[in-house]
């Protein structure tokens, strides 16, 4: 065999051996979970920072919502006002409960009243019940609820 055979014997091995490689065998497929995926949800809205800081009976109350005439005292004739001093900031529902206490102990509910406030810091909301034809002599009182839950009672009578 001269040298030109040979080394065309040995190219055709060569590119045989190249020819018949065999690729690498493909990257294993990534582990899968059993476990879903998280599900992505809105974040909760913020709670609201709104309290009742005092609540301020009277037979008056000013433009500022205040009360001008602070009393536990009440004649017949009187209009009953609570101011509700609230702090914080957010969205609120203030309620009143205005009870009558019969002699007999007995309570009885002469009005329920609810305002949603939005208050950006200090605030002052303010409720009132009247009856025209004067209210009853004896015990009475009031109680101020935020967002259902009973913040401050305050007592008082018609003499």
């Amino acid at each position: 065999m001269n040298a030109f055979t040979r080394y065309a014997a040995f190219a055709l091995v060569a590119l045989g051996l190249v020819a018949c490689k065999k690729d690498p065998p493909p990257a294993p497929p990534p582990p899968t979970s059993s476990a879903p995926a998280p599900e992505i949800t809105a974040a909760p809205p913020a709670a609201s920072t709104v309290a009742v800081a005092n609540a301020t009976l009277g037979s008056a109350v000013g433009s500022d919502k205040k009360i001008s005439a602070a009393t536990e005292s009440f004649a017949k004739g009187d209009t009953f006002h609570v101011s509700v001093d609230t702090t914080g900031a957010g969205t609120a529902n203030l309620k009143t409960k205005w009870t009558y206490f019969e002699k007999d102990k007995s309570a009885t509910t002469i009005a329920e009243q609810s305002q949603t406030i939005a208050p950006a810091g200090p605030a002052t909301t303010e409720f009132n019940v009247n009856k025209p034809d004067g209210w009853p002599v004896g015990d009475y009182q009031v109680e101020v609820s935020i967002n259902d839950q009973v913040a401050q009672t305050k007592k008082f009578a018609v003499k």
